[in-house]
């Protein structure tokens, strides 16, 4: 059954198929050839929170870790980790002919795994076949007596697939791209409530001032027009350094960095930034210095923890 609703063919690739020529939009299956897979159990309640560990499970079984993106499920009392580089799987899909724009979703053989418990072949030497839980590419020749090759079809479709995004033709990596819009949704909100604070301290404002007035009409205009503008020559400079702090926090986002945490308000911000790996790190604590930030700590992890008062 194809629980995503939608009439797009799955289509089963690997590393030595024959080149593909077709025009409709397909979703597409991967063997593990294309991912690392882990399992583990974790006393972790959600899948972002076991998300952030995903990369510390793969230290040094991945060679290029800055390049790879995460799945996590939960899997009975065990999370299922499977790590995998994006830009990879799409510079192989376009070599065997088919466009990323012609890839609706991708999914991982080990999300389908009780329907691998016949084999599915690859071709004329392989095939996939479930071990103990996992999917497994074996030779054709080493397969079990017994066991009958089934037809792979639309029936395979797990109910949770990722979205392929081409990482040639990206200004930004998928990384990027969320940390991006994570930091940007943070500077609307923060800028939408100081929107509203400011409005709110200069209705209050105007209306004692308003008030005074009423009150004493014998007071000088100049004295009226110096007290406001004193009022909000304030105001407009702690919005000013405000703007400046996100500005800057902003452009020190490069590869590899992603905001943890963000907080700010008059007497300053704090910041904390996760890097992918020390020389990120050190990179990120030399460009914070070179802001002329004081307060910079390198934190476990490569955490680099950044604090500004005014």
């Amino acid at each position: 059954m194809n629980f995503l609703g939608n009439s797009n063919r799955l289509l089963l690739v690997y590393r030595n198929m024959p080149q593909q020529a077709f025009s409709e939009t397909v979703n597409i299956m991967l063997p593990p050839q294309f991912y690392t897979l882990k399992r583990e159990a974790l006393p972790v309640k959600y899948a972002f929170q076991a998300k952030k560990i995903a990369p510390s499970l793969f230290d040094g079984l991945l060679e290029h870790p800055e390049k790879y993106d995460y799945m996590v499920y939960k899997e009975a009392d065990r999370w299922v980790f499977i790590a995998y580089d994006l830009s990879a799987i799409s510079l192989f899909l376009k070599s065997k002919g088919i466009p990323t724009t012609q890839v609706a979703k991708v999914f991982f053989a080990q999300q389908s795994c009780p329907s691998f418990e016949n084999p599915v072949l690859l071709g004329e030497k392989d095939a996939l076949l479930a071990i103990d839980g996992t999917v497994v590419n074996v030779p054709q020749t080493a397969l079990p007596e017994g066991l009958s090759p089934v037809s792979f079809d639309d029936s395979f479709t797990p109910k949770q697939g990722l979205t392929l995004h081409s990482a040639s033709s990206a200004l930004f990596t998928r990384k990027q791209a969320f940390g991006l819009a994570a930091f940007f949704i943070l500077f609307s909100f923060t800028f939408f409530v100081e929107g509203w604070r400011y409005g709110s301290a200069s209705q209050t404002l105007q209306d004692e001032i308003n008030g005074l007035l009423e009150e004493y009409p014998a007071l000088q205009s100049q004295y009226k027009r110096q007290s406001i503008a004193q009022k909000y020559r304030q105001i407009d400079k702690d919005e000013r350094a405000k703007r400046e702090y996100i500005k800057t926090v902003g452009e020190m986002i490069f590869k590899g960095v992603k905001i943890e945490s963000f907080k700010m308000d008059n007497k300053g911000f704090s910041v904390r930034f996760l890097c992918s790996d020390a020389k990120v790190t050190r990179r990120l604590q030399e460009l914070a210095k070179k802001e002329g930030f004081t307060q910079v700590k390198t934190l476990t992890g490569n955490v680099v923890s950044i604090e500004e008062k005014r």
